[in-house]
């Protein structure tokens, strides 16, 4: 597992270790700033869990590792995220996501290649921004959100009638999904070339416990808060499909053990919302949970200028998932969020560490001159 001790990683890790005591779980990070082993101190100690503290571009030590633990499956999170911080610095992006993919790949293909691909696989995990934009369409001149329906027969909020499907060109406009396109690429092109068995997954944003707040939600719960201004790109009108972190855990379990070689899957949570009204959201409820006022909190919204190449609309077509694997979401976005800003207020000491760089220091310690 590259990539266990940040967001979406922890949470894979913590089910896997928990679910399967048969499997060996090696957790292989780097730790940069969204890296926090704290994130896993309930399962550090289990004894099918392993951490290793290396970067996936060091192609020696991966190869080593794989060779000396005889791993037969690699679950791939490990990746530079920040699509602000892309902008600043896309060669730091292109060699962590697009040649730290490619040192995996090949490692994958040292090791296994001479013993035959037979139950081995690469999971390979991407995201919606590879696709490009949608549009904010609507049927029949209805305004949108309207209400759309999933493969479930449910209805699901929707402000367009087009969804990424796994079949669609990739356009990226950032330097964050450009890297993170280079790298799918790469991937199906060992699958074809070499025929390493891989599969590849499209997700939309996540949220939930234990997310670096850098990110959207824990930022504003946190600036909330402290009263800190909520600077919002724009008029906020930007849309995404929101997935609860621990769905998408689900669901990358599911797939790397029944998901077919060679394809893709998308993984979102049918659940669209405006950047605002998700402000607006957290604001309500983050209030509430405090004991204040409602809407106390509303002045604390600050529209700036818009992100470069900042995409209009993601949503994610999930329905090959659930059809193929039976997969579907567990939460609607009104439960998750709930139980994520209470996660959060319930965590102050967790995010004060990580805001205030604190977390680093223990590790940096502990993994001096190794």
């Amino acid at each position: 597992m590259t990539g266990g001790a940040g967001f979406i990683g922890s949470h894979v890790v913590r089910l896997l270790v928990n679910k399967y005591p048969d499997y060996r779980i090696i957790n292989l990070d780097k730790l940069t700033y969204a890296g926090n082993l704290e994130n896993l101190r309930d399962i550090e100690d289990r004894p099918n869990y392993r951490f290793v503290k290396m970067d996936i571009c060091d192609f020696d030590g991966v190869l080593k590792l794989m060779q000396e633990e005889g791993v037969d499956g690699i679950i791939h999170l490990a990746a530079e995220s920040h699509v602000d911080r892309s902008i600043k610095d896309p060669f730091t992006f292109a060699q962590t996501n697009v040649l730290g993919t490619l040192s995996l790949l090949q490692a994958a293909k040292a090791v296994w290649q001479p013993l035959g691909w037979e139950g081995k696989r690469f999971y390979h995990i991407s995201t919606d921004e590879v696709y490009g934009a949608l549009e904010m369409t609507h049927p029949e001149g209805i305004e949108p959100p309207f209400t759309t329906k999933a493969s479930s027969g449910e209805h699901h909020l929707a402000y367009g009638e087009k969804f990424f499907t796994e079949e669609m060109k990739y356009q990226p406009h950032s330097p964050y999904s450009a890297a993170k396109a280079s790298s799918d690429h790469f991937v199906r092109a060992f699958h074809d070339t070499y025929g390493l068995p891989t599969v590849i997954t499209n997700c939309s944003n996540n949220y939930g416990p234990y997310q670096f707040p850098e990110k959207l939600i824990p930022l504003f719960i946190n600036n909330i808060r402290h009263r800190k201004p909520l600077p919002v790109y724009g008029k906020g009108e930007n849309v995404r499909d929101w997935l609860f972190v621990e769905d998408h855990a689900r669901a990358i379990d599911l797939i790397f053990h029944e998901g077919k070689d060679g394809e893709t899957y998308n993984i979102g949570g049918f659940n669209e919302w405006k950047n605002i009204d998700v402000i607006k959201v957290l604001i309500r409820i983050t209030d509430r949970l405090l004991g204040r006022p409602e809407g106390s909190d509303d002045d604390l919204i600050t529209f700036v200028t818009d992100r470069a190449g900042h995409d209009l609309r993601y949503a994610i077509d999930s329905r090959k998932l659930q059809r193929e694997l039976g997969w579907e979401p567990s939460l609607q976005f009104e439960e998750g969020i709930e139980r994520t800003v209470k996660w959060y207020l319930d965590n102050e000491a967790w995010m004060d560490r990580v805001t205030s760089g604190d977390y680093q220091k223990y590790y940096e310690e502990m993994y001096k001159g190794r």
